[in-house]
């Protein structure tokens, strides 16, 4: 059982949550943890539970709330945590592993003994910040609290933020530091030193122009909203990009301050291509540090992860069962997580990693299956980098997760039996590396059925579609915050239901939204409902939008099978349901073309039911079409 203040105060049993409601005792365990292994007087808490004007039996009241939240304790079988009558008042005792703000001070104090590699401390400082899940204590109606602690968690979290974006300037990965940057600074407009990464990563990408539209913009800010001109050093970068000078290697080099202590900064560091994938646990960072090949890295932390629960418990459970009887060079136990894209297969894949991740102590691995192109990589290529990584001498067992994979034949000479380390052949890239057997367990992604797979090497499925109307809600509410979201429920629904449910599409949304703090959600109905396509898109990042995701799972298609698809989608619904029509009705598109569009993940159901098509992936074919052919018409 784990304790969450990094967000709405909850507790958290795997993958199983229960969110607190507003109240009393709330408001006092709220107050315990912020302060956990120390005593917090009678007095304070007192005025955190009530305010400053206090009942006359405020202090018989308090240990009443102590009494429920012991009886809460018990109901969840809350273990390793306890609240303690001590003189003056009470403690609750609590580790990294049982409240996830100790967690994050660990991992961040962690990150700090880490400076003399870069790329450990990012995945620590990464791993760090998975941790905040939404608004803080959006749950917890306490003045005092918000007045006197909320701030300072903030802060603590702005520090890691803006380390981790010196760390990719450092390192030459700006454009990953941008994706970070135009959010936090239109939440924190005030944040000058943000601003001043911001306007570096355009000029370092670039992007002169856009850099000192910034500069302007933000000049405009300070002096409207608080009266100040910019910072010395937001004036110094102006004038070095007004000049076109070089600004030499990008690093930090001044020092921060972490929980009261001052840590030295690392010399800059040069610049470096961006190979490594994303970022993960400090435990993952160390296990396969010597994995720097492109393609493979350990698995990364999903923020605001949520819905997906059942599906998650049944991986999980799966996944963490004793490996079945058998000779010690059987295949290894294989999980197919399939779906149409853009539908959350990896972040479920993912999540769930980070789930069993006491049951792997070999480690756990992010292997893409697919170029930035959208080219499937090679099964040397794959093997290779694998067996380089899991070394020669794990102990335990590994986990892999192969993510976004094209095709069968591209995975089953990864899952052969006495082959290498995840297949290599013996004498190549991956000879003697321990043998594929009960002391690994392989996740796959893709968009493809892969039912030849599963017939010829086992296995067990989960299909992914659409979320809930609820689960929908519960991403609004993780990424938006409660306060917000609550304050116009109605909206927030409308707004999910005109994403069709769509996890990709919902986390667009709240893309936008984030930089947009003061748009009312009724509003942003009406903005996206004029065109939701086109809205669906991060301005900075087009390649992130619903559109260049379906036109590169289209692109991906069989130029038949994209022409059946576009006939499906833009002719009436009576096209899905016949079963009846052959291939020589031009109308018509016969069952075993359907089967295979379902099996690519772009129909949904089938047989013996009805096949459908998402609304919005109907939407952008019809779009498509509409534009081709005004394109090709005669003026």
């Amino acid at each position: 059982m784990r304790f969450r203040l990094l967000g709405p105060l909850a507790l958290a049993d795997g993958p199983d949550t229960v969110v607190l409601q507003p109240s009393k005792p709330a408001n006092l365990l709220a107050a315990l943890l912020l302060h956990a292994n120390s005593t917090v007087s009678a007095e304070y808490l007192q005025r955190a539970v009530w305010g400053e004007e206090q009942p006359v039996t405020a202090r018989a009241a308090l240990q009443t709330c102590v009494l429920r939240l012991r009886r809460l304790f018990a109901k969840h079988e809350v273990t390793g945590a306890s609240i303690e009558a001590v003189p003056g008042g009470y403690r609750i005792t609590a580790a990294p592993h049982t409240l996830d703000l100790l967690g994050f001070r660990e991992q961040v104090r962690r990150a700090a003994g880490l400076d003399r590699d870069p790329e450990a401390e990012l995945c620590a400082l990464r791993d760090a910040l998975s941790l905040w899940q939404g608004s803080l204590l959006a749950n917890v109606r306490s003045v005092v609290l918000h007045r006197d602690e909320v701030p300072r968690l903030a802060e603590e979290r702005l520090r890691a933020v803006e380390r981790v974006c010196d760390l990719l300037l450092g390192l030459g990965r700006c454009g990953e530091a941008l994706v970070d940057l135009w959010t936090t600074t239109r939440v924190y407009p005030g944040h000058e030193r943000f601003h001043e990464q911001l306007i570096e990563a355009l000029y370092r990408s670039g992007r002169q122009s856009q850099a000192l539209a910034e500069y302007r913009r933000v000049k405009g800010f300070l002096l409207e909203e608080l009266g100040v001109d910019p910072s010395p050093s937001l004036r110094r970068l102006e004038l070095s990009i007004l000049r076109g000078e070089d600004l030499g290697s990008a690093g930090p080099a001044t020092p921060r301050v972490i929980r009261g202590e001052t840590v030295p900064l690392p010399a800059a560091s040069p610049a470096v291509p961006a190979t490594v994938a994303p970022p993960a646990t400090p435990a993952d960072a160390a296990a396969f540090a010597p994995a720097a090949a492109p393609g493979v890295g350990p698995v990364p932390a999903v923020p605001h992860f949520t819905g997906r629960t059942a599906e998650a418990a049944a991986m999980a459970a799966r996944l963490t069962e004793p490996p079945a009887p058998g000779p010690e060079d059987h295949r290894p136990l294989t999980v197919l997580v399939s779906g149409a894209p853009g539908i959350g297969k990896s972040a479920l894949a993912q999540h769930v990693a980070r789930i069993v991740r006491d049951d792997f102590p070999a480690g756990r691995l992010l292997v893409r299956m697919t170029r930035a192109d959208g080219e499937p990589r090679t099964v040397d290529e794959v093997a290779a980098e694998v067996a380089a990584a899991l070394g020669e001498s794990r102990e335990g067992r590994a986990l892999l997760i192969l993510d976004d994979v094209v095709d069968a034949d591209q995975v089953r000479p990864l899952l052969a039996p006495g082959a290498g380390a995840a297949g290599a052949p013996a004498g190549g890239a991956g000879a003697g590396a321990s043998a594929v057997g009960p002391d690994l367990a392989v996740v796959v992604t893709s968009r493809m059925g892969l039912g030849g797979l599963i017939a010829t090497h086992g296995g067990w499925v989960q299909r992914l579609t659409a979320f809930t109307e609820a689960e929908s809600y519960a991403l609004l509410l993780a990424a938006l915050g409660a306060e917000r979201v609550e304050a116009e429920p109605r909206a927030a629904r409308r707004l999910a239901a005109q994403c069709g449910h769509f996890p990709a599409a919902l986390r667009i949304l709240t893309a936008r939204l984030l930089t947009r703090p003061g748009l009312r959600l009724a509003d942003a109905v009406d903005w996206l409902g004029e065109d939701p396509l086109a809205r669906l898109t991060l301005t900075d990042s087009p390649d992130l939008s619903v559109t260049g995701l379906f036109d590169r799972a289209l692109g991906r298609l069989d130029p038949r099978l994209s022409e059946a698809f576009e006939r499906l989608a833009q002719g009436p619904p009576e096209l899905l349901a016949d079963r009846d029509r052959g291939s020589e009705d031009e109308e018509g598109v016969p069952e075993a073309v359907r089967e295979r569009l379902a099996d690519a993940g772009l129909l949904e159901d089938g047989p013996p039911g009805p096949y459908r098509i998402h609304d919005l992936l109907r939407a952008h074919v019809r779009r498509t079409a509409r534009t081709r052919d005004r394109r090709t018409e005669k003026v």
